[in-house]
């Protein structure tokens, strides 16, 4: 999976940046067929925030945004929000397979 993370209007630190690169992998993991991740970090007039974009094969991209007090909050808010959109197209794939509803 290609991945890109970018800052604007600011600058990230490394360990950020590497902490950013792992929670990029973890999602990888739980993604049906993952091509491209691009995660930007902005910093607003009274929140910074992050934006997350997964690109999958199948042509849908899933995109999250959460702004927090620091970058770090607002990756960590990022990742629970795309988690639960993967959690909730995998559900949607089982019951498309299954010929069940989801629940």
């Amino acid at each position: 999976m290609h991945t890109k993370i970018t800052a604007r209007h600011c600058e990230i630190p490394d360990e950020l940046r590497h902490r950013a690169e792992r929670v990029l992998d973890r999602l990888a993991h739980h993604a049906a067929r993952p091509v491209d991740a691009t995660l930007v970090f902005d910093n607003g007039p009274l929140h910074q925030s992050a934006e997350l974009r997964l690109h999958l094969a199948s042509g849908e991209v899933l995109v999250a945004a959460a702004e927090g007090s620091d970058h770090r909050s607002a990756l960590d808010r990022v990742e629970e929000k795309l988690r639960r959109q993967l959690d909730k197209a995998a559900r949607a794939r089982r019951s498309r397979r299954t010929g069940s509803s989801p629940q």
